[in-house]
């Protein structure tokens, strides 16, 4: 079985910093190598996934201007890719929109994982592609998008790579880009009112700079709430796993929110504000709680009893890359199968 993985041009596989669809390519495609699958990733030249590469462009381009899924950039590398993964490959694997419309032309399946929330003019252009197998990354955001063909398969992490902290430092943490729908702003409030100091990481994009400079600088202290910019692994893994909780005031319909499955596999709770998939991944009392308010999730913060271990545990159950592996190669197989002819036989028990 040969998969073309076809990336984004903007961000390194797997991420250098910023980037949760490019660390998912990432961890899809080391995991399907490791099972016996033979994957190329489509890309930029600055990725280290270790897995054969192809590249057009060799620079990371991220933020861009305007709609990434309208970007010319992103049109041409996705017709470069198809055409070449076309030759040999068995199924080619999307994970940015301008390439489904060479589905239409071209003999080898497609499969196309939704990265998104709901954008009616993606909803309706998925529409006139009914040939290809669509796949949702939660529940939640397959029945706002209204597709109800697309199969949803969690996202999964290698969990081996997050350090397991059972011992807390007395902080909170927020991990995710500095903008008004990741809810930066009630993480600080949140934080003032259970009397936790607060550290914040992540990306300021330009778009949201006005934001970051009226309503979150000025209430960076460098001590109680402290800002400590963008994080890799090992930053992720330090500030994460020492906090006492993470919090997710999330104020818009996140497709998923692998930021939460990070916290979850340092043994580290999430509190959470209800929205999009948080309910499918947020179990009450194990690795974390939802509330609606600021308040309730400051009483959440005061009165945290849960056990590292546990959450821990509960990641690897319900979030493990292998998990995530074995139904996409279901999927991958299913329409290999369907299409009459059988790539090698994989074991996906």
């Amino acid at each position: 079985m040969k998969i073309a993985l076809i990336a984004p041009p903007f961000i390194s596989v797997p991420p250098k910093k910023y980037g949760g669809t490019e660390l998912f390519i990432a961890e899809l495609a080391e995991g399907l190598q490791q099972e016996g699958v033979e994957v190329v990733v489509y890309t930029i030249g600055e990725s280290t996934v270790n897995v054969p590469k192809k590249w057009r462009y060799e620079k990371e381009n991220w933020p861009v201007c305007g709609d990434p899924e309208a970007n010319l950039k992103s049109l041409s590398h996705s017709a470069w890719a198809v055409n070449d993964a076309a030759a040999d490959a068995d199924v080619i694997h999307l994970n940015n929109a301008p390439g489904l419309c060479f589905s239409q032309f071209v003999k080898t399946p497609f499969v196309y994982t939704l990265h998104h929330a709901y954008e009616k003019h993606l909803v309706e252009y998925y529409d006139l592609l009914p040939d290809v197998r669509y796949v949702s990354i939660s529940g939640f955001q397959r029945h706002s998008l209204g597709m109800r063909q697309a199969r949803t398969i969690h996202h999964g992490l290698r969990l081996s790579r997050y350090q397991l902290q059972e011992t807390k430092q007395h902080y909170l943490s927020f991990l995710g880009r500095i903008a008004p729908a990741k809810g930066t702003h009630l993480a600080i409030e949140i934080a003032k009112q259970a009397g936790i100091p607060l550290r914040i990481a992540g990306e300021i994009q330009p778009i949201y700079r006005e934001y970051w400079e009226q309503r979150i600088q000025p209430l960076v202290d460098g001590t109680f709430i402290q800002y400590v910019g963008e994080v890799g692994l090992a930053e992720k893994n330090a500030l994460l796993g020492g906090s006492l909780a993470m919090l997710f005031p999330v104020q818009w319909e996140e497709p998923f929110g692998l930021v939460m499955i990070e916290a979850m596999a340092c043994g580290t709770p999430v509190l959470a504000m209800p929205g999009g998939s948080v309910s499918e991944i947020i179990q009450e009392g194990v690795n974390g709680c939802v509330r609606e308010t600021v308040s309730d999730l400051a009483n959440c913060a005061k009165d945290l009893k849960f056990k590292a271990d546990a959450i821990r545990r509960y990641a690897e159950q319900n979030f493990a890359l292998e998990r995530m592996v074995r139904e996409y190669i279901k999927v991958y197989s299913e329409i290999i199968d369907a299409r009459g002819g059988r790539a090698e036989e994989l074991s996906v028990a």
